[in-house]
């Protein structure tokens, strides 16, 4: 492998591998290698059921020299602390809005795997399982690739290293999405390649619209409502939430909001607001509003950190005429667990806004379970739900759930805003395309179902005659000839067993680190070399029993 390593250093070598989010929603990764370098594009983590295996990286963990982060969302930022845990020591460059986020969400994972994980085991342990129940990371790896993070204003060049420089350009997704252009000069053979993350939705609450890229040879571009338009007329969203709030309230009912702690609750304080500032809702015009995530609190003051750079310019006038759009009468923010469980014995018809947005973990469970079984109540859902996940069930009809052991019958309203979505329909994600110069050389759709790729890659074939591939995992390009190497077949996802134990895993990650150290030592004084020699034999002959 070290020879391999070492031919690859000294010729050009352009080479772009598919990992996650390959005909898949969640999970988005990708990995490049140029100039002599390992990078990752987002590293995130899978949601709901996976439909298809992902393929490993190629190389180890410990040996990634460079993550380029879109977004904060977890499908693209989730399994960085994983990475860590696994001897990542490198860089993670991404926007300022999206390392402020970072710090907060990351931290969340790892204390929602941590809790999950002893809950998996109290629960084993009467049911006398020994099998350990282990979490993907601890808060250690979440703090420890925090401090990996290098944060990068919008629409500044930066010279990653010698041979690619670096662009992020604001995407209107999330407060700090972005697109990434990657320029890449290696033995005077030149390729641009653009990775457009999540792409946003025009004319949203608080951000800014997408922003277009003007060239690249090669781009990578997320699908997730390719094969659907949001509406053929702009939805009004104030007036569709005052009527649900109507309906609801009049019943005697909550409205119970599963929403994504960052963007999506701040985007429906927006609305709040608004509503109330309007006295939209008649009979009820001090109603209180809940953010019962103590991520979403944290997220909004840093929204209000960011507005500068990344708040649109309707949310700016709110500003500038002394509105806060974010922040009204009758919000309550709930932090600690004894104020998250007052909220359903306050029997006032109310707002709840909980995470998480597709109701996988967190405190919307506790939510639901008080509400879900009540006819008066509604719960709205205000994004997008992965197949496989609770949301993506009630949403589908069903008709009883099981929430913490226990059987809940569905008899609430389950309503859903109509195309408020963070991310570009159909037409949004053509709009961008059709943003470049010239047409691309090859177009990869990735972040979207599986058909849905596919739609989208032939509606770019055919109807716009850009070529396109919907690539599986573990497809591998070369960007230097502009041909596909290997083409991997689809490979449907194995049911999950039992993790080896954690500790182990840490050791043999550690393991890969000493050789990634190792192997970034060559051409290090020979002294130093076997000095370092010296110390890892030393500490062989300790543990070889």
């Amino acid at each position: 492998m070290e020879l391999c390593l070492l031919s690859r250093r000294k010729g050009v070598f352009m080479k772009l591998t598919f990992i996650g989010a390959a005909h898949e929603v969640t999970g988005s990764c990708h990995y490049l290698e140029a100039a002599g370098k390992h990078i990752l594009i987002d590293c995130g983590m899978e949601q709901g059921v996976r439909k298809y295996e992902m393929a490993e990286l190629p190389i180890e963990d410990a040996m990634i020299d460079y993550v380029l982060l879109t977004h904060a969302h977890v499908d693209h930022s989730g399994m960085l602390p994983a990475l860590y845990a696994k001897g990542f020591r490198g860089q993670i460059l991404t926007t300022i809005a999206t390392a402020d986020l970072c710090s907060i969400m990351l931290r969340d994972c790892a204390h929602i795997q941590m809790q999950e994980s002893e809950w998996k085991n109290r629960k084993a342990k009467r049911h006398s399982d020994i099998q350990p129940h282990d979490p993907l990371y601890t808060m250690e790896d979440a703090d420890g690739v925090i401090k990996r993070l290098v944060p990068c204003k919008y629409n500044h060049m930066v010279e990653l290293c010698e041979g690619i420089e670096i662009r992020f350009t604001d995407v209107g997704h999330l407060l700090g999405s972005a697109s990434i252009e990657v320029w890449i000069n290696e033995d005077g053979q030149k390729k641009k390649i653009v990775f457009s993350g999540d792409l946003g939705n025009i004319d949203q609450p608080l951000i800014k619209d997408p922003i277009m890229t003007e060239e690249a040879d090669y781009v990578v571009i997320e699908s997730t409502y390719g094969d659907r338009i949001h509406s053929e007329v702009k939805p009004d969203y104030v007036a569709d939430l005052a009527r649900i709030l109507q309906e609801t309230f009049e019943a005697g009912g909550n409205v119970v909001i599963p929403s994504f702690a960052v963007g999506r609750t701040q985007e429906m304080l927006y609305f709040l607001r608004q509503i109330k500032a309007e006295r939209r809702v008649e009979g009820f015009p001090d109603f209180p509003v809940y953010v019962d995530s103590p991520l979403a609190v944290e997220a909004t003051d840093i929204f209000q950190r960011n507005v500068t750079e990344c708040f649109d310019e309707e949310a700016m006038e709110l500003i500038h005429n002394g509105i806060n759009p974010i922040r009204f009468p009758g919000l309550h923010l709930a932090i600690t667990g004894e104020e998250s469980k007052a909220i359903n014995f306050d029997y006032e018809p109310k707002v709840i806004i909980s995470a998480s947005g597709m109701c996988e973990a967190g405190r919307i469970r506790h939510h639901l379970k008080h509400n879900l079984w009540r006819p008066e109540c509604t719960v709205l859902f205000v994004g997008y739900q992965a197949n496989g996940t609770l949301g993506r069930a009630l949403i589908e009809g069903a008709k009883e759930v099981k929430l913490f052991g226990e059987v809940i019958e569905v008899r609430a309203a389950i309503r859903a805003l109509p195309g408020i979505s963070g991310h570009a329909d159909k037409d949004g994600l053509i709009r961008w395309v059709e943003g470049f110069k010239k047409k691309p050389d090859k177009i990869f759709v990735v972040h979207g179902e599986g058909s849905v790729c596919e739609t989208f890659a032939a509606c770019l074939e055919h109807e716009h005659k850009i070529s396109a591939y919907a690539p599986y995992s573990g497809t591998r390009f070369n960007l230097l000839t502009g041909e596909i190497e290997y083409a991997a077949a689809p490979k449907l996802a194995k049911k999950k067993g039992h993790a080896v134990s954690d500790v182990f895993t840490r050791l043999l990650a550690a393991g890969q680190r000493l050789l990634a150290v190792i192997r970034k030592n060559e051409g290090t004084a020979n002294k130093d070399l076997a000095k370092f020699a010296d110390q890892v034999n030393s500490l062989c002959d300790k543990w070889d029993r």
